[in-house]
């Protein structure tokens, strides 16, 4: 996926610090062609849920949750195919100071489903819910720059930041942010100026809800009902969608992919996406506290044989960093790391871990074939000298339970909507207090590249800045990423849509608001 990380960017003057964008929302039927059909209940399964979902914004944590709260909310900005920032309840922004001071104009005639108008009001709430004390948002790291939000009359917000971001519009669009009604604590009513209205939402198993009459969205929100449908399994999920019990499903099971293919009554929406895989290892625990164990561990496995046999060539091999050529920062100059036992144990002798033994936990949760991934990579490390027991956990609340608790584990990162939002939840001192930063990297020099970028208006630098950060998560950090996977959503071949977004599996996660029955 090639992105705009910043529709601001293109219009920076390095002079006057002042950045601005403005847009309407295109319509739908005119940007795609064939213009959309009303009507229809649409059934998804989604593989990724817990029965500890919730529809609080501070907690979206899979993909079911996300699927439900932008079926019900909408965000100021929304990603759309391509990357593409699209002006969502912002029409329009401005930034002047240096990128320190943002201006959104809002959208007018929008209400929320019970009839009260949207207004600047409902943006200082919302954001604020995530910067309270103890909040435990996954977005504050990235909102700890904001030293305050405000409202200047129903259809202005005015954020002001601790330093310049050129690239602060686009943080807004970000998993979490979405748009309450001021004062709005009770999350799980699902309210919202979203394109459908809840009617039944039983964490673990299913929610339902129907079409918003009221939508401010032309050509969007098409089907009269939609029901997503929680469902581990992807041979059930496959079985489900060949007998027309469902309409679509995330998340194909590579080996599948050739069977449903043989249907004409189902497609296969394959997206280069930013998603990767990985298996990270806690620097501050056990044997990994030795650089020389997570190198030997990352010589130690082969890219090369999972993305076959796993991916089943729907992917790349990764290079344990984050980034892949579908950032606009990604450093191709970084040498690909390739398996190689001899250096692993080169690096396992440095570190006097001969004969290392380390569990590694595992469920289907993170992505299908977690689970053969892991099997795989014990047989490479034993090449290696390195012994690994495989540890089957539950898939409910693997991400609760399992996840940023064990010094080795199984992970998938979907992306982030820019490098900034990535590293900065992933990889730094923030990200580690808001428990994102999976392998508790703390690196001052890292700290200090990712904060220096945020504000750089020069493109040259700042890829010299990331490319930086890249280089000190490749050679020091504990992310053995080993593989970027394309997304795979299997479809009915009644269900019309335009072209796909690849920031998350089932176009974004607004399959719902943009597909639409033939």
């Amino acid at each position: 996926m090639s992105e705009d990380v910043s529709i601001n960017r293109r219009h920076a003057m390095a002079g006057l610090g002042l950045l601005s964008a403005a847009a309407a929302l295109p319509s739908l039927a005119k940007a795609q062609g064939p213009a959309p059909k009303r009507g229809g209940a649409m059934r998804i399964a989604i593989a990724d849920f817990a029965t500890s979902d919730s529809l609080d914004p501070t907690l979206a944590e899979t993909q079911f949750s996300q699927n439900l709260q932008w079926q019900l909310r909408n965000n100021l900005v929304e990603v759309g195919p391509g990357g593409k920032l699209i002006p969502e309840l912002a029409e329009s922004w401005e930034g002047s100071n240096e990128a320190r001071t943002w201006v959104f104009k809002l959208r007018r005639g929008v209400t929320f489903h019970d009839g009260k108008p949207f207004t600047a009001s409902d943006v200082v709430h919302s954001f604020n819910i995530h910067r309270k004390e103890g909040s435990k948002s996954q977005t504050k790291p990235i909102l700890n720059q904001i030293t305050s939000i405000k409202a200047e009359g129903p259809h202005t917000a005015i954020f002001e930041l601790v330093d310049g971001n050129v690239g602060f519009p686009a943080l807004t669009s970000a998993v979490g942010l979405y748009i309450l009604k001021e004062g709005d604590t009770d999350f799980n009513k699902g309210m919202g100026t979203g394109g459908y209205i809840l009617e039944q939402f039983q964490p673990g198993i299913k929610a339902v809800v129907r079409r918003n009459p009221g939508y401010w969205k032309s050509g969007h929100a098409n089907f009269d009902s939609v029901e997503l449908i929680c469902m581990k399994d992807a041979t059930a999920r496959a079985n489900a969608l060949i007998t027309g019990q469902i309409d679509a499903y995330n998340a194909v099971d590579t080996r599948t992919v050739n069977l449903l293919q043989r249907s004409s009554a189902i497609r296969i929406n394959r997206v280069k996406s930013k998603a990767h895989f990985s298996f990270p290892m806690m620097i501050d625990q056990g044997p990994f506290a030795s650089n020389d164990v997570r190198l030997a561990m990352k010589f130690a496995i082969d890219r090369d044989d999972i993305v076959k046999r796993v991916l089943g060539g729907f992917g790349a091999p990764g290079n344990d960093h984050p980034l892949s050529s579908a950032y606009a920062f990604y450093d191709g100059t970084i040498p690909q790391r390739s398996y190689d036992p001899d250096k692993a144990r080169f690096h396992l002798d440095k570190a006097g871990a001969a004969n290392l033994r380390v569990q590694l936990h595992v469920s289907e949760t993170p992505f299908t074939g977690a689970t053969d991934a892991a099997v795989l990579f014990k047989g490479h490390a034993a090449k290696a000298g390195i012994t690994i027991d495989v540890v089957k956990e539950p898939e409910d609340g693997y991400w609760s339970s399992v996840w940023n608790k064990r010094p080795l584990c199984t992970s998938r990162w979907s992306g982030r909507i820019n490098e900034d939002v990535l590293f900065t939840l992933g990889y730094t001192a923030d990200g580690t207090k808001a428990g994102w930063n999976e392998t508790r990297l703390n690196d001052e020099r890292l700290n200090k590249l990712v904060a220096e970028a945020r504000k750089e208006f020069d493109e040259g630098k700042r890829r010299q800045l990331y490319g930086e950060v890249q280089r000190i998560v490749h050679g020091q950090g504990g992310s053995n990423i080993f593989a970027f996977a394309d997304f795979l959503d299997a479809v009915s071949s009644k269900v019309t849509h335009g072209e796909l977004s690849g920031d998350w599996m089932l176009d974004g996660c607004r399959a719902s608001e943009r597909w639409w029955f033939s």
